[in-house]
């Protein structure tokens, strides 16, 4: 079978960019659509995190779906966001103190940082600045 002017093209522009051939397979080039593949930066999964917790913290505490749930639900779920502050605020302490605390020292940067400060002195004293 011959090839037509717009197979040609799908051809071309896969080959010109990574187009996973799956979507090659499913038509998406041939309508034109302009393809779009997304990869989440932690920013964006933390917010969708946020979000998908912050929908469902919602839907429970204000009743949104009628699920007719017990006032001890939601006596539960008022306070949720707090609490999830609250164990945020220890996970962040906590990897704070444990990388303060397996923090590496550099014995020969920190020599090495000496002597061309000592170097960068003896330096600028030849060239007549007074220190």
């Amino acid at each position: 079978m011959g090839c037509s002017v717009l197979d040609h093209c799908v051809t071309q522009e896969a080959e010109s960019t990574d187009v996973p051939p799956s979507l090659l397979a499913s038509g998406l080039l041939a309508l034109k659509f302009p393809i779009i593949l997304l990869t989440m930066t932690k920013l964006l999964e933390w917010v969708f995190g946020v979000s998908v917790i912050g929908a469902a913290w919602a839907l429970v505490t204000f009743d949104l779906l009628n699920l007719r749930l017990p006032v001890a639900y939601k006596e539960v779920a008022w306070p949720m966001p707090v609490y999830l502050l609250v164990v945020f605020g220890c996970y962040s302490l906590a990897t704070v103190g444990y990388r303060v605390a397996t923090f590496n020292d550099c014995e020969e940067a920190s020599k090495e940082l000496q002597d061309q400060i000592k170097e960068a002195k003896e330096d600028l004293r030849k060239k007549g600045l007074k220190m």
